[in-house]
């Protein structure tokens, strides 16, 4: 049964002339008021009028890319890669597809506002990359909201970020325990035993993963974690400047800083220079990524490469379907640890 205009205002309680308002964003609401709509128009899965409503049986040629910050590097050569896979023909009637690049800005509420609008204009695809949020409402919500694109005919993938079980969306996941657990391994192994860490977001799989394995290595080896040498923060330079000056406040006697990635790692870099401190010399410092600067670094990074522009072009392959689905619908992307100027022998070794 084709779910009206009318409905949604009986849901939500309001008018059907204020539902076109908030639809149409061409005259001023009540946030409240805005809200009650827009929570109606997702529970009855109400389809706009228009060329969306009239292909209700069929996609458009809307390819959306979820990114969680597209000035981040890691986010734009992803972005890139995918936009080049799904560029050209292919469309209805042969023609061009359309890719429009949503960034959330790490928003939960944004990155559901997009999928809803992507299924209100039957996107032929979806894109989501980066990690996911850990928390179990919005879990639950992202989860019905790609079974609901699925089921009407939009293809998933989710680049770089965990599966979703019982979704039916495709998953290219990146092994950020393993690629965790060596760069630690690393440090150890040339002797290092106080390690600081910078860790991303404490709500994101992404910062969980690779911390997880960090401590695994720690723990393999013996080496007991002191809680001051964990420090949560934003993914970004400032975040690691700041973190790693509180670090050395707090245990001065640190001999390696591990960052969640190399942005932070850069910042970290900068902290220890204003600090006087040489690096490697006084203190070796990873990074996670690989991206562009890592290797024009001074000293270059110490990082994981991450293969972001292979996964973003095969998950653009995937998503437009000239790309078979990987066995069980998820595969594993494994980082390569790439051993540069940054990280060294303690000079208490």
């Amino acid at each position: 049964m084709t779910v009206t205009l009318a409905d949604v205002a009986a849901r939500a309680q309001v008018s059907p002339a204020t539902v076109s308002r908030v639809l149409n964003g061409n005259y001023p609401v009540a946030a409240s008021t805005r809200e009650r709509v827009l929570k109606a128009v997702d529970e009855l899965d109400y389809v706009l009028n228009g060329p969306a409503s009239a292909l209700a049986a069929a996609t458009s040629d809307l390819v959306g890319i979820l990114v969680n910050d597209i000035a981040d590097p890691f986010f734009g050569i992803m972005a890139s890669a995918i936009q080049g896979e799904i560029g050209g023909p292919g469309g209805r009637a042969g023609g061009e597809r359309l890719a429009v690049v949503c960034n959330t800005g790490g928003s939960p509420e944004r990155e559901l506002t997009y999928l809803t609008l992507l299924q209100r204009q039957r996107a032929a695809a979806v894109v989501l990359t980066g990690g996911a949020i850990e928390d179990a409402p919005h879990k639950a919500a992202m989860d019905m909201k790609v079974r609901k694109l699925i089921e009407a005919g939009t293809r998933v993938v989710l680049c770089g970020r965990p599966q979703a079980p019982d979704t039916g969306a495709i998953a290219l996941t990146f092994d950020n325990r393993g690629g965790g657990q060596e760069l630690t391994e690393h440090l150890i192994g040339l002797g290092h035993r106080r390690l600081g860490y910078i860790a991303g977001p404490e709500e994101r799989t992404t910062t969980r993963h690779r911390l997880e394995g960090h401590r695994a290595a720690l723990a393999a080896h013996g080496i007991e974690e002191d809680p001051r040498w964990t420090v949560h923060g934003r993914y970004d330079r400032r975040s690691g400047y700041e973190a790693t000056l509180e670090l050395m406040r707090r245990d001065p006697s640190l001999t390696a800083v591990v960052a969640a990635n190399d942005s932070v790692a850069l910042g970290a870099c900068a902290a220890l220079r204003d600090s006087g401190l040489r690096i490697p010399d006084d203190v070796s410092v990873a990074g996670f990524d690989d991206l562009p600067f890592s290797m024009d670094a001074v000293p270059s990074l110490t990082t994981v490469r991450l293969p972001l522009a292979e996964a973003g072009a095969r998950a653009g392959r995937i998503a437009m379907g000239r790309e078979e689905a990987p066995p069980g619908g998820i595969a594993s992307v494994r980082g390569e640890l790439m051993v540069r100027g940054s990280s060294g022998v303690p000079r208490s070794s």
